[in-house]
């Protein structure tokens, strides 16, 4: 496993977040996910302009292996999304927390005090 980047937020769900501004997040998925699903050959996004519920499934994901979906971490508006994984969804698996899926304009950025640092998300997968 690769070392976990202790800038980023976790969600025991696999999802990791970056706080872009001070209401704006990126969520994409931990190595740890991408590792499981295998080669992932297509990602079902969000609509841009959908809002979205904290914890509330609002992405999928489907591998050669099987298929998964993303949560938000926060409630919010999805506000973009990554459209170079629509053609090119490997890029996850290349580069999991150098790849975006989608970003939230989230309501209230304290929700994100539920998720956990590296070493909190490193416990849960261990």
């Amino acid at each position: 496993m690769t070392q976990l980047p202790e800038n980023l937020r976790y969600a025991l769900t696999h999802e990791w977040v970056t706080v872009s501004d001070e209401t704006t997040i990126h969520v994409g998925i931990t190595d740890f996910a991408q590792q499981q699903l295998g080669d992932l050959v297509y990602i079902g996004m969000p609509d841009i302009g959908r809002r979205v519920v904290a914890q509330e499934a609002c992405a999928t994901l489907e591998s050669v292996k099987t298929a998964s979906e993303i949560h938000s971490p926060v409630s919010g508006e999805i506000i973009a999304i990554n459209t170079e994984l629509q053609d090119s969804p490997e890029l996850v698996n290349d580069d999991p927390y150098g790849t975006w899926i989608f970003s939230v304009k989230a309501d209230d950025l304290a929700g994100l005090g539920q998720l956990v640092n590296a070493e909190g998300y490193q416990d849960s997968i261990s």
